[in-house]
């Protein structure tokens, strides 16, 4: 690759980091308050399309996967990593909880990867849980994460160290949404 188009591609990664890095108000979406959410509501699902022989991740394999250092499915299908904006709670959980990584750092992460060819692309970000769940149904090897009670049918649910999100120990979190 040439110089001159190394240095174009960082600047369109630097350039999408720092625009999906504004700080973004969380707005409520129209699922349930925090009032009437259970416990299993406030679980985070790791979620890929139901096409996907994968059933379960460890935290680890969930961890390589979205810092972008796993890049195949076992049945060689690319994989394509789905996040939510910056500023949303449920980013922030996966960041916390799986990545270990502040936002800052997670986008370092992938402008350095990128720039020095180590990865191949960065995730791609979706502003609702409807846009998460629409994107993972038409891209087979995508993956992505919703809130418990934003999961329909047209995608698939892994169990997370052998744990599905109604589990007892499940491993993924998310903060209640705040009451209007």
């Amino acid at each position: 690759m040439t110089r001159l188009l190394k240095v174009s591609l960082l600047g369109v990664a630097f350039a999408g980091l720092l625009i999906g890095a504004t700080a973004h108000e969380f707005v409520p979406g129209s699922a349930a308050s925090s009032e009437g959410q259970t416990p299993a509501d406030l679980n985070l699902a790791i979620v890929v399309n139901v096409s996907n022989p994968a059933d379960k991740l460890s935290t680890g394999e969930l961890r390589r996967i979205f810092l972008g250092e796993r890049g195949n499915w076992p049945n060689g299908r690319r994989i394509t990593i789905v996040m939510m904006e910056p500023g949303q709670p449920e980013r922030a959980s996966i960041l916390r909880e799986i990545c270990q990584m502040t936002e800052t750092q997670f986008n370092n992460h992938f402008l350095h990867g990128v720039f020095t060819g180590q990865l191949l692309v960065s995730p791609k970000t979706l502003a609702t849980p409807a846009g998460v769940r629409k994107f993972i149904f038409n891209v087979p090897g995508a993956i992505g994460y919703l809130r418990a009670s934003d999961v329909d049918s047209t995608v698939k649910v892994l169990r997370i160290d052998e744990r599905a999100p109604s589990d007892k120990g499940y491993p993924l979190h998310v903060p209640p949404r705040p009451s209007k």
